[in-house]
């Protein structure tokens, strides 16, 4: 993978990663067409270039992050990200699985397409408007809505912010607790794939461990620039997403997902 091929995967990252239209599969399916070779060096890219994407969230809401004197907030997302942690670790062989199988991505593209086509009929008289109104009960629950993300293509941002409505969390406000939560899910996720999962399979071999070790040395640079564009993206798409959301709701996405999704299934199923 080249540099150029790398940035455009980071700009794609940067841009879904907090949208309700799935990082994972557009990343894919962008992999797809631009002929990358599903490698070890691009499945650790598209997952470490997550950090860059979780610095945005940080430094937009860095007020938040560092406000020591509100424990609940910590609190609130440790317990949150419970539900993905323990359950991930257990269905881990099958998720990495359906990776690969762009027809089953592109299918649940367009079935949640068609769930956020109602999802603003469904949830019409929000009763909390701030994080400091979510209950650890709530935080959890939404933790729960969370792991349907971990079917590729659903969208972890679509999870969690419908699963925050279901607990009669605003527009505004369930984005922004899943911006929130995707900060602790999103790093165990990163940590665990490149440096337990990837990294520790390697070098319980000594060759594999030193040829990782030159390989990492060799992309350093696409490592760096990747996890730039995507924090940069990221961060704009953040600052977007918010206004749209609440002016437009939840259709122009499901509408987007469902072209894209029918666009895909004939593409993959005639021409690949």
């Amino acid at each position: 993978m080249d540099l150029v091929k790398a940035i455009i995967i980071a700009i794609i990252e940067g841009l879904t990663e907090y949208l309700p239209i799935s990082s994972t599969a557009h990343m894919g399916f962008a992999a797809s067409l631009m002929g990358l070779e599903e490698t070890e060096f691009l499945k650790m890219f598209q997952v470490s270039i997550q950090f860059g994407a979780i610095l945005s969230v940080v430094v937009a809401y860095w007020k938040k992050f560092f406000d020591f004197s509100n424990l609940q907030f910590y609190y609130k997302l440790a317990f949150a990200v419970l539900p993905a942690l323990i359950i991930g670790f257990f269905l881990d062989d099958k998720i990495e699985a359906v990776l690969g199988n762009q027809i089953a991505i592109s299918s649940v593209l367009v079935l949640g397409g068609i769930v956020l086509l109602f999802a603003d009929n469904w949830f019409k008289n929000p009763v909390v408007h701030d994080e400091k109104e979510i209950t650890i009960k709530k935080a959890v629950t939404i933790g729960f809505w969370q792991c349907l993300a971990m079917m590729p293509g659903t969208s972890r941002s679509a999870a969690s912010i419908i699963g925050g409505m279901t607990q009669g969390l605003s527009r505004k406000a369930a984005a922004e607790f899943s911006f929130f939560l995707a900060v602790p899910t999103m790093l165990a996720v990163t940590v665990y794939s490149v440096f337990v999962k990837t990294w520790g399979k390697e070098t319980s071999n000594p060759q594999k461990g030193y040829e990782m070790i030159m390989a990492s040395q060799d992309h350093i640079l696409i490592f760096v620039i990747g996890n730039l564009v995507a924090f940069v993206v990221a961060w704009i798409a953040i600052k977007s997403f918010i206004a749209l959301l609440n002016k437009y709701g939840f259709r122009p996405w499901g509408w987007y997902r469902i072209f894209v999704g029918v666009a895909l299934l004939i593409y993959f199923y005639f021409f690949k």
